[in-house]
């Protein structure tokens, strides 16, 4: 469970295409801009941040993966398919990962800083 996320950019605009694009399957909305952050939400709370740093090496010391819910499987293969659209990496196409369970449905990709996000639905196949 997750209460919110802020992340590190030291390229405001193109995390707000990226994050924009990918999340929009996912529900999320941009509803906080400033000069110097962005967020995201699903329910209208601010769940997801990125702020603008003036050093990189402080954007992904350490390696960070965030997990994502999704609300269906076609929302995992949206979310890939538009975070690679926008400047994402594959870093495990969508598909399902039994190892952690039988209906554990992800995708995995890296964001333009470089941090690995996954979306995930945990639902059986409608």
């Amino acid at each position: 469970m997750l209460d919110h996320i802020s992340l590190p950019t030291t390229d405001l605009a193109r995390a707000r295409r990226f994050y924009t694009a990918a999340f929009a399957p996912l529900g999320a909305v941009e509803c906080a801009v400033t000069e110097t952050s962005a967020g995201w939400a699903v329910d209208g709370s601010d769940d997801f941040y990125v702020g603008l740093v003036d050093a990189p090496a402080l954007v992904n010391h350490p390696r960070t993966h965030y997990a994502l819910s999704a609300p269906s499987r076609a929302a995992v293969d949206a979310f890939h398919a538009a975070a690679l659209a926008n400047g994402g990496t594959d870093d495990g196409a969508p598909g399902l990962r039994p190892q952690y369970h039988p209906n554990y449905y992800a995708a995995f990709v890296i964001d333009p800083d470089g941090r690995r996000i996954e979306a995930v639905c945990h639902r059986a196949p409608d």
